[in-house]
């Protein structure tokens, strides 16, 4: 009982403390929150917890706030990331809807998530190494040329034109297009590249050969690998008061993609999310930041991670929710793509 008690003191220090920026103290509790006991007892409990190292006393005469230790039992003590309200899941649905490729996916994605947190928002880019190939389609722009379209399974289109140097008609076009497919349609982008390669060596100058080569140099594009998309620095402003601890090393943090990408994490499949607080992360000087991410992709492949980051005192559930909800929605338009 009594521990029960305890933590709900401390859920309602972090809640109190996440909306009012101020050390919160026993009277403002009990008073707020029903907690059907005494400012006494509360005083005992925070006094407790902060011997735990749950919650620390700014100053002599302040309340408490919580500290990294607090946060992270308040948020293994959530139990479930609770479910965006149906109002909420129609506006994702109408902002991502209109996305016309995966550029304006992930773009959309970056400012939904800060509008929705009003934190910094991070987007990787899927990662090719990931992809499979959904489908090869090849259209005649002329009697000798090719269009040739490659699609993955992130979402990614690549559009090549070759010159076979041959005239095909209709037959001969239908069986290089069945032939490419077959060898590839399915397959993760390292064992088709090797299908292709296998291909062109057997048949060096045929047109089969030409289109092969094409995919397998659209293929081995690794650009989008380490890409990021940043939205919501703006956001940082509301932080104003731990400028030096936590804003400054974050707003340096987002000019290095590769330090985002170490801050969000390895991909996590499953609706799977992770949540790392403080000195938890991997970079010292960001020991005042935390980071909510999870992974995305279609079915249960995530190609790639998508997240908040920003101070410690930031809205745990409802930032769970929301990073968790638009990873769904991102992933069930690769997979419809």
């Amino acid at each position: 009982m009594q521990e029960e008690r305890r933590l709900a003191v401390l859920r309602a220090i972090v809640e109190d403390y996440v909306a009012t920026e101020e050390p919160v103290g026993s009277k403002a509790l009990v008073e707020r929150h029903g907690l059907n006991v005494s400012p006494a007892t509360v005083r005992n409990d925070m006094a407790a917890l902060e011997d735990e190292g749950y919650l620390t006393q700014p100053h002599t005469s302040a309340g408490r706030v919580p500290t990294d230790k607090g946060y992270r039992l308040f948020v293994d003590r959530l139990g479930t990331v609770r479910t965006m309200s149906l109002a909420e899941r129609r506006a994702i649905s109408t902002f991502l809807d209109g996305a016309v490729d995966l550029d304006d996916v992930v773009s959309r994605s970056v400012r939904l998530l800060s509008q929705l947190t009003r934190q910094v928002a991070v987007v990787q880019y899927p990662t090719l190494s990931r992809s499979t190939v959904r489908h090869v389609e090849l259209v005649a722009l002329a009697p000798d040329r090719l269009l040739v379209v490659l699609i993955l399974s992130s979402g990614r289109v690549e559009q090549r034109v070759v010159e076979p140097g041959v005239a095909l008609g209709e037959d001969e076009l239908a069986l290089v297009r069945s032939r490419v497919n077959l060898g590839v349609t399915g397959e993760l982008i390292a064992t088709a590249t090797a299908t292709l390669q296998a291909l062109a060596g057997q048949e060096p100058g045929s047109t089969a050969a030409t289109v092969a080569g094409v995919l397998v140099e659209a293929m081995s594009d690794h650009r989008s690998d380490a890409r990021v998309a940043v939205g919501g620095a703006a956001n940082l402003a509301r932080y104003g008061d731990s400028f030096e601890t936590a804003v400054r090393p974050l707003l340096e943090a987002l000019e290095e993609h590769v330090v985002l990408l170490r801050l969000l994490g390895e991909a996590t499949a499953g609706g799977l999310v992770t949540v790392r607080i403080g000195a938890e992360g991997p970079y010292e000087q960001l020991a005042s930041t935390s980071v909510v991410a999870t992974g995305y992709g279609p079915t249960d492949d995530a190609l790639a991670t998508l997240g908040i980051v920003g101070p410690t005192r930031m809205d745990y559930p409802g930032t769970m929710a929301a990073v968790r909800a638009v990873a769904r929605y991102v992933s069930r338009m690769l997979d419809e793509a």
